[in-house]
């Protein structure tokens, strides 16, 4: 039973809202991605960095930080102070709302905790949750990292690890609010489970997630701009010089085709998902499972088709993690258990 003084529905809403930010980081750190502006800022302060540069003095020096990272020396040359500007913004930008995010979730947990509010056993879950958020800032700094010394970009495993962990958190999110609401509905429901079924589903997108971030990393979308043949073959040529692993997480071309048709393996996993989650009384997460990732097929080819356009790729992304979000809905309906 839950504690008299505990408010499930008042957090659930709260982690959905602090859920909807974590959309918003994806959606911007995928902008942020495409515009190339990652390396814009080449230091972490995680406090002082909140404010952006406010004189033409504070600009220039930023600007100045920008031309010794070898992105600018190979890649950027010539760049225009008002043309990194822009590329500042989207970087300052997605690492604000990373702040923003922290405050969101940090504040009210220490308020719902202060006022007893927290029903038995979700404690240890929403610390973990809000230490994977910390992590998840170290992970976005690690990344940049490794684009500021011997390279003109980040690391593709690195890009893969940070965008991966934010779906993760935004799962997370999800999958408890979506307890607490059973909570609500029934102060001695117990939490959802995830059956061997649930594990395989969430793996096999979790292996097309992984490869869309490679696919992000590497530019590999632009390897092929025809459908559902790349550049007229239908299979690719890869490098053959190095390991399997090494070829299979490394050439553009394998790991474009490898996304493009794993795909396939993840819409037959979560149309056998989204059946089952129908049968158990999910009809609505049915129906939204059914609707983001057959509009995120239709995106990702149009993406590829049109030479990785910005504002498809975006929505492709973001579209990505609402596929995510409905998984996770549909999963947890099929792992409720009876109070």
């Amino acid at each position: 039973m839950t504690h008299p003084a505990a408010r499930p529905n008042a957090i659930a809403n709260w982690l959905l809202a602090v859920a909807s930010l974590v959309f918003l980081m994806v959606v911007v750190g995928g902008i942020t991605r495409l515009t190339e502006s990652g390396l814009s800022i080449t230091e972490w302060k995680p406090v002082t960095g909140a404010i952006p540069p406010l004189t033409q003095a504070d600009w220039e020096e930023a600007f100045r930080k920008y031309q010794q990272i070898p992105e600018y020396q190979l890649l950027k040359q010539g760049m225009s102070l008002a043309d990194f500007k822009f590329i500042f913004f989207w970087e300052w930008v997605h690492r604000l709302l990373g702040r923003v995010i922290g405050l969101a979730f940090a504040l009210p947990l220490i308020w719902f905790a202060v006022q007893r509010a927290i029903p038995k056993g979700y404690g240890p879950r929403l610390v973990a949750l809000l230490a994977l958020g910390g992590l998840q800032g170290a992970i976005g700094w690690w990344m940049v990292a490794s684009g500021l010394v011997n390279r003109t970009d980040v690391s593709h495993y690195r890009l893969a690890t940070h965008l991966l962990t934010a779906l993760f958190i935004l799962a997370g999110l999800v999958w408890t609010a979506l307890d607490l609401k059973a909570l609500t509905r029934d102060p001695a429901a117990p939490p959802a489970r995830l059956s061997r079924f649930s594990v395989a589903v969430a793996a096999v997108l979790a292996v097309q997630l992984l490869f869309g971030a490679y696919t992000a990393g590497l530019d590999a979308g632009l390897a092929a701009s025809d459908w559902p043949l790349m550049n007229g073959k239908l299979l690719p040529q890869p490098n053959l010089s190095g390991s399997a692993f090494y070829v299979l997480t490394n050439d553009p071309f394998v790991i474009h085709f490898v996304h493009r048709w794993w795909a396939w393996v993840a819409v037959v996993a979560l149309v056998l998902l989204a059946r089952r989650a129908k049968a158990a009384g999910g009809r609505p997460a049915a129906i939204a499972l059914h609707s983001a990732f057959g509009t995120q097929i239709l995106l990702g080819i149009a993406t590829v088709m049109t030479h990785v356009n910005i504002t498809l790729a975006v929505m492709h992304q973001a579209v990505g993690a609402l596929v995510v979000a409905s998984t996770v809905w549909c999963l947890h309906v099929i792992g409720r258990r009876p109070a």
